[in-house]
């Protein structure tokens, strides 16, 4: 797609072309007519003084030569003509042996004559009647020199034009780039809402697009205020659940079902169904929808805390290392990042024996998370169990282990992928890959 700024360039550019062009042409239109003009009323007089060297003696007509221009008489100057009347003819003598095509009609011709050399000659015929004679006086004259003013001229006026636009444009352009620089402070301040690095435009805006910064800002704050409220309501749903679930467990290790176990186990197993798929639904429900721009996750900012509070529960015999680039904001919700990772991370180090590392790299598609341990792995043929929904191959350890179902849903709400695979510290390895952000 083309540029506002380049559309208006080229728009300028044609307008100006177009203009230049018009302009030009009509200077040169109004120069020569005005040349033309002027050489029209040196012709008509030219032609009265040559009829003033008419004279009809008693050998007849004559044309007394000391009256006509000394330049008639020179070859190729330039300046020629012909007088015609019954019984005469008579030719400059610059016309040396050429014979132009002279017009029959009277007054200035139209066109240019061919004359001698390569002449062209403006021509202007005259006819006078005296004695009862019709005279026929044709007066040329080379306009050569003439036409290659005019291209001198318009060749001077086409680089000055091309010099003039080249200006222009550049002013332009300076005066384009001052004038939407306002929108290219809004376009990067949206890139860093994108990024996690602010929560709001400035609302110090040129007037043209205050009330776009206003309705932005307003929709931001409306769309927080919105989630944390279906938050908070998740929350309490939760919290208001867990009572009555408590309740009826508590109900089902009474004594009085001692002796219906079938019973007692139906109960036991349909609870846990059920406390297992409102905590499923919920956490769905959570994940739902894009993630606020000031919400997401620095990696700079969360990880360290986050692992100081691992090595506060596994222990400080473990080494755990995390790495990421510099700056690293993924474009993901703080609070599901911390679970996803916190997640991942107690796994790892509840199976590991001495380290556990995090990798954070960003690649042209997006970001790849990788989660290491030293610690016995998981056999290829069933990492696909592991990841499987409900699962557990760690029934000695305490939690969930790699079958957490919230691991999967937040990674399939996010549109990415995961898999187990062999790390190089020796246990297993979680590679996790995230698609960038959609814009």
């Amino acid at each position: 797609m083309i540029s506002i700024q380049r559309r208006l360039s080229l728009g300028l550019v044609l307008s100006l072309v177009l203009v230049g062009i018009g302009l030009l042409q009509s200077s040169l239109w109004l120069f020569e007519s005005s040349l033309r003009a002027n050489l029209h009323a040196h012709l008509q007089e030219e032609a009265e003084g040559l009829l003033t060297a008419i004279s009809q003696g008693p050998q007849g007509w004559q044309l007394d030569s000391a009256r006509v221009n000394p330049r008639y008489r020179r070859a190729f100057s330039g300046h020629y003509f012909r007088i015609q009347l019954p019984g005469h003819l008579w030719r400059s003598r610059s016309l040396w042996d050429t014979s132009p095509d002279w017009p029959d009609q009277p007054g200035l011709t139209p066109g240019l004559l061919k004359g001698p050399q390569e002449q062209h000659l403006l021509n202007y015929q005259a006819v006078y009647r005296r004695a009862g004679l019709d005279i026929s006086i044709d007066v040329a004259q080379d306009y050569s020199p003439i036409l290659h003013s005019v291209q001198k001229i318009q060749s001077g006026g086409i680089l000055l034009m091309g010099a003039a636009l080249l200006i222009l444009l550049l002013l332009q352009r300076y005066v384009m780039r001052k004038a939407l620089q306002p929108l290219e402070v809004a376009r990067q301040q949206i890139a860093q809402l994108q990024g996690g690095q602010r929560q709001q435009l400035d609302p110090e805006a040129p007037p043209e697009l205050q009330p776009l910064v206003t309705q932005i800002n307003h929709l931001l704050n409306q769309t927080e205020v919105s989630l944390k409220r279906s938050r908070n309501a998740l929350g309490n749903l939760g919290h208001a659940l867990k009572t009555p679930l408590a309740v009826l467990n508590s109900l089902v290790q009474r004594e009085e079902l001692a002796q219906y176990p079938e019973l007692r186990a139906s109960l036991r197993e349909h609870l846990g169904q059920i406390q297992q798929r409102v905590s499923l639904e919920l956490n769905r429900a959570r994940l739902a929808g894009d993630v606020l721009p000031g919400s997401y996750f620095n990696c700079q900012a969360e990880l360290p805390a986050l692992f100081n509070t691992l090595q506060m529960i596994h222990g400080t015999q473990l080494q755990l290392s995390w790495q990421a680039p510099p700056r690293c904001h993924l474009p993901r919700d703080r609070e599901d990042m911390l679970e996803l990772l916190g997640n991942l991370l107690d796994n790892a180090c509840k199976w590991a024996q001495q380290r556990v590392s995090l990798q954070i790299q960003v690649t042209p598609h997006g970001h790849r998370l990788l989660v290491d341990d030293d610690g016995p792995g998981i056999a290829p043929e069933q990492r696909q169990q592991a990841m499987a929904r409900g699962s557990r191959l760690d029934e000695q350890a305490s939690g969930h282990g790699l079958g957490l179902d919230i691991v999967g849903d937040i990674i399939s709400a996010w549109q990415g992928q995961w898999a187990l695979e062999q790390s190089p510290l020796g246990g297993l390895r979680v590679r996790i890959e995230l698609p960038g952000q959609r814009h």
